[in-house]
C-alpha cells in the first residue's frame, strides 16, 4: 500500500512550493519553470531543485503525475537545455546592454555580476556547475551568450548540464520517494534539498563578510575597484 505524502510545514507562498505546483499544472507546468529557471531573467526565483526532487518523488507514488520516468526525464532535460539555449541566444543578441540595464524588483545587477564571476572562474564548465547553483544557473548561459563563448562548445555543456541536473535530480527523487520516511517527511527533505544547494551563495558571502571583518589593505581595494571598473568599461564598449 502506497505510504501517502504529508505536507504539514509552510515553505513559503503556494505558488513557490513545489507539490502545489505540480497538483496545479502538471507536467506542463514543470517543464515550463525548468524552462523559464535555465535562462530567462525573470526566472531566477522560482523552484528548480525542489521542483523537480518533488517531480521524482510524486512519479514513484503515482500522485499527480502518470507519466512513466523515463519520459518525464526526457521532457525535463530538454526543457532545461531549451532554456539554456534561449539563455545564451538572449545574451549573445542583447549582449552587453544588460550590464548597463538599472536595477529593477526582478532585475539585480549584483545577480548578473556574480554568474558573471562565476563564468569567469570556471569557464566552459560553469555551464554544467551552475545547473546545482540556484540563480547563478539562470544567468550563466546568458552571461555565455554575452561573452560570446564558442556555440558548438556550450551547446555540447549545455546538454550534459541538461541531463546531469535535469535527469538526476528527478531520478534521485524518484528512488528516494520510494522510502516511506522521505514520503512522509518530504518537506524537511525539501527544506534540507533548498540548504545544500544555496551552500555555495552562503559560502561567499560568509567569506567575503570575514574579508570585510578583517579589512581589505588599500592595494586590495584598489585592484577590486579597478576590476569592477574594467568589466564595466568593457561591457560598455561594445
Amino acid at each position: 500500500m502506497s505510504t501517502p505524502i504529508t505536507t504539514t510545514l509552510a515553505l513559503g507562498p503556494d505558488w513557490l512550493d513545489p507539490e502545489w505546483l505540480i497538483s496545479t499544472f502538471g507536467l506542463i507546468g514543470i517543464l515550463v519553470i525548468v524552462f523559464a529557471e535555465s535562462g530567462l531573467l525573470i526566472g531566477f526565483f522560482l523552484p528548480g531543485d525542489s521542483l523537480l526532487f518533488t517531480t521524482g518523488l510524486l512519479v514513484a507514488d503515482g500522485q499527480y503525475i502518470k507519466y512513466p520516468l523515463w519520459l518525464v526525464c526526457l521532457l525535463i532535460t530538454i526543457a532545461a537545455i531549451a532554456g539554456d539555449q534561449v539563455g545564451y541566444l538572449f545574451g549573445r543578441k542583447v549582449g552587453p546592454a544588460l550590464f548597463r540595464r538599472p536595477n529593477s524588483r526582478l532585475f539585480k545587477q549584483e545577480n548578473l555580476l556574480k554568474a558573471h564571476d562565476f563564468f569567469e572562474k570556471y569557464g566552459a564548465r560553469s555551464i554544467v556547475l551552475a545547473r546545482f547553483v540556484p540563480i547563478v544557473r539562470t544567468f550563466t548561459p546568458i552571461v555565455a551568450g554575452v561573452s560570446r563563448m564558442n556555440y558548438r562548445t556550450f551547446v555540447i555543456y549545455n546538454v550534459v548540464g541538461g541531463i546531469l541536473w535535469g535527469t538526476g535530480v528527478t531520478v534521485l527523487g524518484y528512488f528516494l520517494g520510494q522510502i516511506p520516511f522521505v514520503k512522509t517527511n518530504i518537506e524537511y527533505i525539501l527544506i534540507a534539498i533548498v540548504a545544500i544547494s544555496v551552500l555555495p551563495i552562503v559560502f561567499e558571502l560568509l567569506r567575503a563578510r570575514m574579508a570585510a571583518k578583517r579589512g581589505a589593505t588599500p592595494q586590495e581595494r584598489a585592484a577590486a575597484e579597478e576590476a569592477i571598473r574594467e568589466t564595466r568599461e568593457h561591457y560598455g564598449k561594445h
